[in-house]
């Protein structure tokens, strides 16, 4: 019996020093997330720090985070965290003539998907917010964010999630893990291969209204060893009122919700980060800017499902079809 349990000891620290695949999920940003990674450890405590980390600097919903307490105009003093998402934001704001921008918090509040309750603005009050609106209000200088107009206020949560993905991903990266896949509300970023030794398969959904996500159906699944993936559509975050449906996307330059013909914007690039500013982006731009968009950006790809007004068609770049699985 001694032997035995000397053997079984053994095996069992031998195991020890292997690589297995890990599992690990939770809920953070009022959604939910999946890493798998392969490594001889678990790193489940740390990559949820990782993603507290985003909260703690980005989110709205924080009384105590720094773009809470930058919106309250109680500070102007930035961490790191706010500085990287500042500076990606800047870009795809240069990039998209202003059709992404996270200084539409007054606008997003007040069409009531905000982090305060609004009530449906009329023309007047659009025109009185867009007044605090735009990314030329604000000025990074080092760490200190000066606002050229207080009533100024930033909304990440179009770019936050993406960052909480990279956070992740770099970490694992940081402790030499080389396959991976992190998906936080399907933003998603991967390296390497699945425990099944293959690429790593990810679904996109079919953009149909289920805010509940009780009818999920796929459009396409697709195939990636490398890069992120981020999708943005009107399909989960809306309402109806008076029989009219009421979308969560922001026209930062009119202040109004859009329809465009896209109804789901999906960018791979190589951070979640930049795929999920540009996917917003082009949900306001709708499908012919966008194109123009992608076009002059080799280092992105997307896949558009979007409307003629009777059926729902796709548009994807060369690139992405190689990406979906027959």
């Amino acid at each position: 019996m001694k032997a035995c349990a000397i053997f079984l000891c053994a095996i069992i620290l031998c195991g020890c020093g292997h690589d297995v695949y890990r599992y690990t999920e939770g809920k953070i940003y009022g959604t939910y997330y999946r890493v798998v990674y392969e490594s001889p450890r678990v790193w489940d405590k740390e990559l949820k720090d990782c993603m507290e980390e985003v909260n703690v600097s980005l989110s709205m919903f924080n009384p105590e985070s720094v773009v809470s307490r930058l919106n309250r105009n109680e500070t102007r003093q930035v961490d790191s965290l706010f500085v990287r998402l500042f500076r990606m934001a800047q870009y795809v704001n240069r990039e998209t003539d202003g059709a992404f921008d996270i200084t539409v918090a007054p606008l997003i509040n007040a069409w009531g998907f905000g982090y305060k309750q609004g009530v449906m603005p009329d023309s007047g009050r659009i025109d009185t917010l867009l007044q605090w609106v735009g990314m030329e209000k604000l000025e990074l200088r080092g760490d200190t964010l000066v606002k050229m107009v207080k009533e100024t206020e930033i909304d990440a949560s179009s770019i936050a999630k993406g960052l909480g993905v990279d956070r992740v991903a770099e970490f694992l990266e940081k402790q030499g893990v080389k396959n991976y896949m992190v998906d936080i509300g399907g933003e998603i970023r991967v390296k390497g291969m699945s425990g099944k030794g293959r690429p790593w398969r990810i679904g996109i959904d079919r953009p149909e209204d289920d805010p509940q996500v009780l009818n999920r159906q796929l459009q396409l699944i697709i195939s990636l060893q490398n890069g992120a993936l981020a999708t943005s559509g009107n399909y989960r975050n809306f309402y109806v009122k008076e029989g009219k449906k009421y979308a969560h996307t922001v026209n930062p330059r009119t202040g109004y919700l859009v329809q465009r013909d896209i109804v789901s914007s999906t960018v791979y690039a190589s951070t979640c980060m930049e795929a999920d500013a540009y996917a917003t982006a082009f949900m306001v731009l709708g499908l012919e800017e966008s194109r123009e968009i992608i076009a002059a950006h080799p280092e992105l790809e997307a896949c558009f499902i979007y409307t003629d007004g009777q059926n729902l068609k796709i548009w994807m770049t060369d690139r992405f079809k190689t990406f979906v699985l027959e």
